[in-house]
């Protein structure tokens, strides 16, 4: 069984310790945290080297704030640790490079970033669909990813640029885009708009407004990523040749972006307008930590390649990430 440790025991690190009791196939040896740990399920470390530098520890996971990670996913390689990291992989793509390049000298050990939204059914229902040809060619997509916050916000790590390293697109758009990435391969072309107009904290943006073209496939695809929504709002629309693949909502640990709805709309050459057929499946249960925890333990124990959130993935987003911010 792996012995995994934790650094950073907040609401990632306890949601990352449930995944894996439950998959059974690893255990939870210790956990490190900045604030004091009252109710650790095993025991608690001194420091975050104690739990890299432990013998009998095989895999870290890191769940801290933004600023931490790079470092820390270096430093855990360097000890020749299997490494499960949380997004944003850096706060640009030359922190990536930077982990890229430890990784390279660690060919044996296992890298993987908690880019947890391609583990929902309802995504894996939409990518099948797209690759299987069935609705033809795909030619653009939409997203928009919001929620509210409140004065408590400023509280936090997240409204401190030197920590979270920027505002809303590197915490919860950066997952959007992923997907765009997922299901198209890349971009070539970025345009976006940059704003901090409502909470005004400087190198923190409230929302982003973005555009991207794939160049060889033409596929379009435009984002809104806000912390104004006053409502929290998932929504992925996916327009192809011969239909729709539509998502609206998705389980989460909070359950506010209510049930995955996810509609496949099928077009009517002959009619004017309209689905020839609508079919919706709805999600009611949340097993994406489940899938992308036993992706990695299956990574690590079949010595196989990570194939979902891997270096390389990661790469290309904050290359992307990286164009979206330089339009600021």
């Amino acid at each position: 069984m792996l012995k995994v440790g934790i650094i950073g025991f907040g609401k990632m690190g306890r949601i990352r310790a449930k995944a894996l009791k439950d998959s059974r196939r690893a255990e939870v040896v210790s956990v490190f945290d900045s604030a004091p740990i009252d109710d650790a399920p095993c025991e608690v470390a001194s420091s975050e080297g104690e739990i890299i530098t432990d013998p009998k520890i095989d895999a870290v996971f890191i769940c801290t704030p933004n600023f931490r990670i790079p470092t820390l996913v270096k430093e855990a390689l360097a000890a020749g640790k299997h490494v499960f990291a949380e997004k944003p992989p850096g706060f640009n793509a030359a922190d990536v490079e930077s982990v890229r390049e430890v990784e390279a000298a660690n060919p044996n050990l296992k890298l993987m970033y908690g880019f947890n939204h391609r583990h929902h059914p309802s995504i894996q229902k939409m990518k099948t669909l797209i690759e299987s040809g069935e609705f033809g060619k795909l030619l653009w997509m939409r997203g928009r990813y919001g929620k509210e916050v409140d004065e408590a916000y400023f509280d936090t790590w997240r409204a401190k640029p030197e920590l979270a390293g920027a505002g809303i697109m590197l915490d919860q758009g950066i997952h959007m885009l992923d997907l765009f990435l997922h299901f198209c391969g890349g971009f070539d072309e970025v345009h976006a708009l940059v704003s901090n107009l409502y909470w005004k904290i400087e190198g923190i943006e409230d929302n982003v407004f973005a555009i991207f073209k794939n160049l060889q496939s033409g596929v379009c695809a435009s984002l809104h990523s806000t912390m104004t929504q006053w409502r929290y709002l998932f929504s992925l629309e996916i327009f192809l040749e011969g239909g729709a693949l539509v998502l609206n909502g998705l389980k989460t640990s909070s359950g506010v972006y209510g049930d995955e709805d996810l509609a496949i709309k099928r077009n009517n050459p002959n009619a004017q307008g309209g689905f020839a057929h609508e079919e919706h499946i709805i999600y009611h249960t949340d097993v994406s930590w489940m899938s992308e925890i036993n992706q990695f333990l299956d990574c690590v124990e079949q010595d196989v390649p990570v194939v979902e959130g891997n270096s390389n993935d990661a790469l290309k987003l904050m290359k992307v990430m990286d164009q979206v911010y330089s339009e600021t």
